[in-house]
This record gives structure tokens, sequence and C-alpha cells, in this order.
């Protein structure tokens, strides 16, 4: 009996194999191709472009058009940052389609408006838009169809769609701010009353099917006038950002108290980059770099690749720990050394992904404790140079005095308000096809309540939160004019023996590359299918400095599934951890893996949300 009881506690105390585990949601099977994003008729709108011929890239760009048309979690003046395999030349391209800060964007500007960073919501929040140039660009220099083609599904939702109870919910609740902006509450709030749509009603959006199809006639009329296909894509390009579309756009803007010029837009291109990668376990993991908080991932697998995480066992406490005080020291670094990659100073990303430097700083790992105060390492000496911030890095623990005008709304000391505004914004796409092309895209911006410019229909950016304005929190992403904030958003993808293996995006701020690394550990170490991997209990660690609103940090908070075992709780809590449980912490990951072995294509969605997978 004695030796039964002790059997039970020790059961008790580790934590289910996920690999045994079966999924809420089945895996997705596909030969020809896979779409999967946030909202099934997002997804549908890639099974729609794909059934027209098109291939990943054609199907991807569709996606992010429906799920901007659909406010889910984003709007067309967004931003969106993707990695594309190219089966071609078998190469990894990043977009940056990131917005920058408009004219007249400095600290100075904001401190005259009693503000720490800028603001969260408004016109003053908005970097220029970048979801149309991304999209554009991507289908000009990747895609087969025609624009015409690849926007019809969402020229059709912005004609109207019968909203969900997600979307319809969240307008509501977001009410009062809607009613400030004549536009918003016009467009978002068309019930008697000024009241949001409900599940199920029709929602329209006139003006921006007036202005998507005003790209669809750029397209056609430089087609007429003898221009080939990737030509005209670009003239729909050139109409949004220096024609018609950018003038009554910037009117609407500055009308409404914001900054955008004519000039501003018109100064704007998408970049074509390198991404960064690192090796792990034989596997390239790639990543945009550090204008994205993307490295971070590829940092912390650089510093658990000395650590036997198999052996530890699927989120016992060992593993739990390990992982968590890698994502603080990798974060940490996030903290004050990513920024603007265009702009200088330039960041020293070279160090950062030195095998070397995370060698270094894996020692500083405390096995039984964590540590609240984990700091920016030095990666300079291991790319050869002398850290000239060196000074700074001295005052990285003091307290941050604050004035009380913050950077517009502070985050709510409850845990609700706390995870939602850390976890807020963006839409996840993967898709992939047969012909070998494979893609992963996190758009994001113009989340509600977002200001819609006019006549446009356009919804705005709210990423200018994401800037710090004293050089002493990060010297690489302090605000101005023509610049990039350093953004959340991090799309993944990685490559096996030279070949598309795994593409995966998440949805959730902050959160987003520690559920991607988590997503990723459990395919490859523990062995799970991407479905078993998606819907795993995961952890979020809280002690990184937030990128939204008042920039909060909370050493030593942990979100935790609520299937925790009490003696891994215990354990956790006698090692410095404050954690709070819900019943779902996986994220919402999207994820494609490519079977070689079988020629075939294993689709993933987590139980997280509303997100949605289609193959054949």
């Amino acid at each position: 009996m004695i030796l039964r009881i002790l059997a039970i506690a020790v059961l008790a105390a580790v934590p289910a194999l996920a690999p045994a585990q079966r999924t809420q949601k089945p895996p997705l099977h596909g030969q020809d191709w896979m779409a999967v994003t946030g909202k099934p008729l997002g997804a549908a709108a890639g099974a729609k472009v794909f059934l027209k011929g098109g291939n990943a890239v054609d199907a991807a760009c569709a996606m992010v058009a429906a799920t901007a048309t659909m406010w889910d979690v984003l709007h067309w003046g967004g931003e969106t940052q993707a990695l594309v395999y190219n089966p071609t030349t078998r190469k990894v391209i990043g977009i940056n389609a990131l917005g920058v800060a408009p004219t007249g964007a400095t600290p100075e500007f904001f401190r005259a408006k009693g503000m720490d960073y800028p603001p969260p919501f408004g016109p003053l929040a908005a970097v220029t838009p970048g979801t149309p140039g991304g999209i554009l660009t991507m289908l000009a220099e990747f895609g087969k169809l025609s624009l015409a083609q690849v926007l019809e599904p969402a020229i059709r939702l912005a004609d109207g769609y019968p909203i969900e109870a997600q979307t319809a919910d969240y307008i509501e609740r977001q009410r009062e701010r809607l009613m400030q902006w004549p536009d918003s509450r016009r467009i978002m709030l068309p019930r008697e009353g000024a009241h949001a749509p409900r599940a199920g009603e029709i929602f329209r959006q006139p003006e921006l099917a007036a202005t998507l199809r005003k790209l669809v006639e750029a397209e056609a009329g430089a087609l007429a006038a003898g221009k080939d296909r990737r030509e005209a894509i670009y003239a729909a390009q050139d109409r949004f950002y220096r024609g018609d579309i950018a003038k009554a756009l910037v009117a609407s803007v500055r009308e409404q108290g914001g900054l955008f010029t004519e000039a501003d837009l018109a100064g704007w291109a998408v970049r074509l980059e390198e991404p960064v990668s690192t090796r792990y376990r034989g596997i390239d993991v790639y990543k945009l770099t550090a204008w994205t908080q993307g490295p971070v991932m590829l940092q912390a697998l650089n510093l658990l690749e000395g650590f036997d995480l198999k052996a530890m066992g699927y989120n016992s406490t060992r593993y739990i720990h390990t992982v968590y005080q890698a994502m603080n020291l990798a974060y940490a670094d996030r903290d004050f050394y990513y920024g603007d990659t265009t702009t200088p100073p330039e960041e020293p990303v070279a160090g950062l992904l030195s095998k070397a430097y995370a060698r270094e700083r894996a020692k500083a790992i405390d096995p039984k404790r964590n540590d609240a105060r984990a700091a920016p390492g030095d990666p300079y000496p291991h790319q050869g140079m002398t850290n000239p911030y060196r000074d700074l890095l001295k005052g990285w623990n003091a307290p941050r005095k604050k004035g009380p005008g913050g950077g517009g709304t502070p985050l709510a000391s409850n845990d609700d308000a706390f995870v939602q505004a850390f976890h807020s914004g963006t839409t996840s796409i993967v898709a992939a096809d047969r012909e070998g092309w494979i893609v992963s895209v996190t758009p994001s911006g113009g989340w509600v309540p977002a200001v819609i410019a006019g006549t446009t229909g356009i919804g705005l950016s709210q990423r200018m939160q994401s800037f710090v304005m004293d050089a002493a929190e990060n010297p690489f992403n302090v605000v101005a004019p023509g610049k990039r904030p350093r953004v959340t958003l991090t799309p993944g993808l990685a490559l096996k023996d030279g070949h598309p293996y795994l593409a995966f995006a998440v949805q959730g701020g902050d959160a987003q590359d520690q559920d991607l690394l988590q997503f990723f550990l459990n395919v490859v170490e523990f062995g799970m299918t991407p479905q078993q991997a998606a819907e795993a209990p995961g952890f979020n660690s809280y002690q990184m400095r937030a990128s939204f609103e008042a920039h909060e940090s909370r050493p030593g908070r942990i979100l935790m599934n609520d299937s925790t075992p009490v003696q891994v709780r215990r354990e956790l809590r006698a090692m410095g951890y404050d954690a709070f449980f819900r019943d779902r912490t996986s994220g919402p990951v999207n994820a494609i893996l490519v079977d070689r072995a079988h020629g075939t294509l294993w689709g993933a969605s987590s139980n997280h949300g509303e997100d949605y997978g289609i193959g054949w």
C-alpha cells in the first residue's frame, strides 16, 4: 500500500508526456498545398488562390489581405514581415515591410506632450503603412497570379462578410476609444446608438473595398499600357504610396492630429533582406534580423544547445527553469541591443548570435534560482570590437523613473489586462506547396481600436509604442523620423539537410518567440507531431521589458498551464517564481512540416484561438 502511494505521488510530480496526448484539433494533411492562418475565412482565401493555380506566395498574400480586411488583430495600415523559401534559388528571403516613424516623431516631441513613450493608441501611435507594400512586393517578386486574382477574396470580404463573435465582441469592448475617431466610429460601430455589429451580421467596409479596387485598376491600366505582370503590380504599389490613395491617407491622418507627410509614404520601400540563422541539432533555423525580436529564439537555442533538455523531461521543473533562464538572457539582450538594422548605430548581430557568446552567457544560469536581475551581456568582443555602450549597461537594473504621463494608458495591475497587453496584436500565416515554396508571415498593426484614415478605409498601425525615448534603455531603438521600431513580429522557417522542414509562426507580442521556441523544442527534442506540439502546454516569462505601452517588467512572473503538477508548482515557487495559471498556454501557433520521406505536408493550428487551416 505504501509503495502504491509513493508511486502515485511520483507520477503526480512528473508532467505527462505530450507525445502521447490526443489533440483537440485533428492534424492537417496535404500533398499539393496547405494554407493556415488566424481565421477560417482567411484560410479559405488561401485555398481559393491555390485552386486558381497560385503558389504558396500567392496564397500567403491572399491570406494577409483577407485577415487584414477582417481586422484579425491587424488592418491594412499595419506592417507585414515574412520569410520565403524559394525552391529555384534554394534560398530563404526576408521581407521587411515595416513602416517608419513619420516626420516630426522625436523624443522631444513626445516629451513635450508629457509622455515617456510614444502612445499606444491614436494617430500619433502610427508608423507609415507597410502591409500593402509587403503584399504587393511579395506577389510581384515571387508569386504567379495577378493582383486582381489574389485580392479578389479580400475585396469580397470588404464588400461585406459575416463577422465572427471574437472580433465583434472586441469592437464593442473598445467602443469608448473608437468613439474618439469619426471614421472609426462610422465604420466599426454601425448599429443604432453606435454599437458594434453582432456576430453573424454582415460587416461592410465600402471605402476599403474602393481602395482595394483602385489597386486592381492600377494593375489593369499598367497591363493595358503594355507593362508585364511584375511592373503592373508595382504600378498598384505606386498608386498606394505616391498617388491619390497616399494623398487621401495623409490628409486624413494630419486632420486627426497625426504627423504623416506625403514624402514619408513616397520615400518608404519594402526591403528584401538576408535573414539570420543558427544550427540546432542539425536543423538550420531562420529568423528576420534584429529589427524584429526574431534573433531572440536563435540566441535561446544557442544557449540551450549545451543542455540535455530531453533528459530533463518535458515541462519538468528543471526544464522549465532552464528554458526560462535562457529566455531571460536572450530577451535582456533584445531589450538593449535590437533595433532598426537599416539605420545607425549598427546592432552587434554577429556577436549576439555567436556560439561562443552563448556558451559564455550560459555559465550565468543558476540551476537553483531565477535570476531576477538578468541583464544584457557584452557581445562585442565576439565580433572583434569594444562595446561603445558599456557605461549605459552599468545602470541597467537601476529603477527607471517615469513621469505621470507615461506612454499613454498604463498597464493594469490585474493579470487579465496585463496578459492582454503583453500578447497584443498580430496574426500568423503559413503556406506551402508541392513545388517547394514555403512561407511564414506575421502581419500586424492596425488592430482594434485603430484610427481609420478617412475615405481610404485604412486602419492605421499602433507600432510607434515599441520605440523607446531614452538611450539608456536601448540606444538602438530610440524614436526618430524615418526609423523602424524594433518589433515583436517573428516568422520562423527551418531547413533540414538543405530542404524545407518547418514553417512556424504565432501571434502574441513578447510571447511570440517564447511560444515558437517551445513549439520547436517539442518537435525536435520530444518528437511531437506538429499538432501535438502546437497544443502542448507551454509557459511564458514576463521578466523581459514589455514592448508595449509602459514597457513594464515583472521578474520571476510566469504563466503556466492549469495541468502543471502540484510538485512542480511548489518547486518553482521555492526557486523564486511567481506563477499564475490558464487552461491554454501554447499560444496560437500555426505551422507546416514538410515530410520528405512521404512527400506530404503536415499542418498544425493550435487550439488556442480561431486559427484554422486547409490542405489538399
